[in-house]
């Protein structure tokens, strides 16, 4: 008995596209998940980073951590000494939960400094915080700092006297003499939690510099 051919035995051109337009379908839904919930790359832009980062580096974030605390329904708080990325809110105005469109720098890269209730000073050149365990204060940059190419640099513009307030963090870049990183201490103001995009777990570029966080 002779079998009749299948409409794309008769078509094997339109079965080729169709299973071409499948494939590149799952692959702009699998990046899109990819991008939304496990990782995401930005390129580093200006100084406010060095040494530990330069412009134009590129930088992969770990999104899995912000992730999982939004499904168990909490916040993701990050480690004291992480540097991460956040969104960016309206300068004029104090910082929502609600990321802003057509705002430069969009998004930013700082490191964590102080947490909700701890005091955070900045006098002299140096930054100091205050909290339960060091009612004395401790520089946050102690533990962070591996030489002068790597870790906030040991001069901290600035004048600053503040409790963090709560749901918040206080952030500043690595380079933070004179005006070259806008963060917590210049104008900037506290991060919400709710901002948090997450950590930089890897840099990626230059490729002879690659390394991890």
């Amino acid at each position: 008995m002779e079998m009749k051919p299948t409409f794309f035995q008769k078509h094997p051109l339109l079965k080729d596209l169709l299973s071409l337009g499948l494939f590149v379908a799952c692959v702009v839904v699998g990046t899109m998940i990819l991008n939304a919930f496990v990782f995401r790359s930005y390129n580093v832009v200006g100084s406010s980073m060095e040494n530990t980062l330069q412009n134009n580096d590129r930088i992969i974030v770990n999104r899995l951590p912000v992730t999982w605390a939004h499904f168990l329904g909490e916040e993701y708080v990050p480690e004291r000494g992480e540097i991460i990325v956040f969104a960016n809110g309206e300068a004029s105005g104090p910082l929502t939960c609600d990321v802003p469109s057509g705002v430069a720098d969009q998004y930013i890269i700082k490191r964590v400094i102080a947490f909700p209730g701890e005091r955070v000073v900045v006098k002299d050149g140096k930054l100091t915080v205050y909290n339960e365990e060091h009612p004395e204060g401790f520089s946050p940059d102690d533990e962070t700092r591996v030489d002068e190419n790597n870790g906030p640099k040991a001069e901290t513009s600035g004048e600053v006297d503040m409790i963090v307030p709560e749901g918040e963090l206080f952030v500043a870049g690595d380079n933070r003499e004179g005006s070259h990183s806008f963060d917590s201490r210049s104008g900037l103001g506290t991060i919400p939690y709710c901002r948090i995009i997450g950590p930089a777990v890897l840099r990626i570029y230059p490729f002879d510099q690659i390394r991890t966080f």
